[in-house]
């Protein structure tokens, strides 16, 4: 297995996301290694669903214009963040783009709509926050905590974004990785 330093992923956060689905993600991932890119979709500083700020390492601009390349791409959820997301030009394209590179498009909570509109769920097992399952276009909704269809990771709320963001490291820098980070951090 590749060190976990060389794998990279990016969270991208809009004016209404969810908080603790994305710090935790941003922090499970930095601590497993993986470089971890916080980028704002329309500025560098974020205000999200409950009035937290987080001041964004870099816009969408700036990454796209930079030509990174990212092993996987995260959406967090909330409202209106994921609809947001799923109404933004600019994040479809940078997203479509980065999963035909090979990258894994992971969304959790109400943000795998996105995933939906852009085209990325079609014939594939997802999930999502209850209430939105007839977004989720050519999917197969299934009732899981987390669902990994491969290049696709679905997951359901703030309630699952510790087991989420685990998932996330065993794809990226292996199970023992995501086994080890478990274990430190006395979950289940």
């Amino acid at each position: 297995m590749v060190a976990a330093a060389h794998h990279s992923a990016c969270v991208l956060l809009v004016d209404g996301f969810e908080e603790t689905e994305a710090v935790t993600v941003i922090d499970v991932l930095r601590r497993a290694g993986v470089r971890t890119a916080v980028v704002g979709v329309e500025s560098r500083r974020v205000v999200g669903s409950h009035d937290i700020a987080i001041d964004a390492d870099a816009t969408l601009a700036d990454v796209r214009a930079g030509g990174a390349r990212f092993d996987a791409v995260v959406l967090p959820g909330g409202m209106p963040g994921a609809a947001s997301l799923r109404d933004s030009p600019e994040v479809r394209a940078f997203v479509v783009a980065q999963h035909r590179a090979g990258a894994i498009a992971a969304a959790i909570c109400a943000a795998p709509i996105a995933l939906a509109a852009f085209g990325l769920l079609d014939g594939k097992r997802a999930t999502c926050f209850p209430g939105f399952e007839a977004e989720l276009g050519g999917a197969t909704f299934v009732d899981e905590r987390v669902v990994d269809a491969g290049d696709v990771m679905t997951s359901r709320a703030v309630g699952t974004a510790l087991s989420f963001s685990l998932a996330l490291v065993a794809r990226l820098s292996g199970p023992e990785r995501a086994d080890e980070l478990q274990r430190k951090m006395l979950v289940g």
